[in-house]
């Protein structure tokens, strides 16, 4: 499908495709954020980690567009260590609103998992705890007891998998972005980057190098988190996508945007201003599939 055709298509009804008997696979994401305040702020300074990678295994990115509204702030752009599309706003002053508009059109053109060096097993973000994926005592006890000393890396994290999966109930509302996996699992209730958090650090603590994953889910409405497992591979290294939140390994309905530590590494907005104002963010996402090639 050519590029103008891709982003004016209609979206197609996913639930009816052969996504995993396709060879190609064609996304358009669409998301905005915007940020109203009430009185003029200056100095806006916004971080924003939305435009997916060129190439994550075999999802790859055709096309994107970033635009700003509402301000004269140009948009600049980098790619961090690990290769997350870091998108930096700097404004002088602000009047009334802010608002940032994302369109990116994806193909995935294979089965294959995203390919790391193998020194990346011993990388200390991988597995070191962070302040949200830090295990107390109940977690620390919970790895002893999912601890198998002969099998697999990879049969040990889909048993991580399915153990969060079964203990957590899914609820939005009594956590937020700086909710802890121990005080998620306390809770025993929490969304999407809860699971994640909650299974990194049972990974860490069984020796399993492993990253967050932000993206999106097709059917969801807003972004998504699940959790990647680095394993070993002719030389290599290579990571295996595993969502807890939903109780199985991360396919072709998934489209990431940005791996890191945790959350904070990777949250999909994140800003400061000066001024007296106060501000109310709004948000929408739209993820989709315009063509299928089988």
């Amino acid at each position: 499908m050519i590029l103008d055709d891709a982003l004016s298509a209609p979206l197609l009804d996913h639930k009816a495709l052969d996504l995993d008997g396709a060879e190609c696979i064609t996304y358009r994401l669409e998301q905005t954020f915007r940020y109203d305040y009430d009185l003029p702020v200056a100095k806006v300074r916004q971080r924003l980690v939305v435009v997916p990678p060129v190439r994550h295994g075999d999802l790859h990115r055709r096309h994107y567009a970033l635009d700003v509204e509402g301000s004269r702030a140009r948009p600049r752009e980098r790619l961090t260590s690990v290769g997350n599309h870091l998108v930096e706003v700097h404004a002088a002053r602000v009047d009334e609103h802010i608002e940032f508009r994302l369109t990116a059109l994806l193909e995935r053109d294979g089965d294959a998992l995203p390919v790391l060096p193998r020194s990346a097993l011993q990388d200390s973000r991988w597995r070191l705890p962070t302040r949200l994926t830090a295990a107390d005592e109940r977690l620390r006890g919970w790895a002893a007891e999912l601890r198998r000393p002969r099998e697999t890396t990879l049969d040990t994290a889909e048993r991580v998998c399915h153990a969060v999966h079964r203990t957590m109930t899914y609820e939005y509302g009594p956590t937020g972005t700086r909710t802890t996996a121990a005080e998620a699992l306390d809770g025993g209730r929490g969304v999407c980057q809860d699971y994640a958090h909650i299974m990194l650090a049972l990974c860490h603590e069984l020796g399993v190098p492993a990253r967050y994953v932000s993206g999106h889910l097709l059917g969801q409405g807003g972004t998504h988190a699940w959790v990647e497992v680095l394993v070993a591979a002719d030389g290599a290294a290579v990571a295996v996508p595993f969502d807890p939140c939903n109780g199985r390994r991360a396919g072709r309905k998934y489209v990431t945007v940005a791996t890191g530590r945790d959350y904070t590494d990777v949250a999909p907005t994140a800003g400061t201003y000066v001024g007296p104002a106060t501000g109310r963010l709004t948000s929408s996402r739209r993820l989709g599939i315009v063509d299928v090639a089988a």
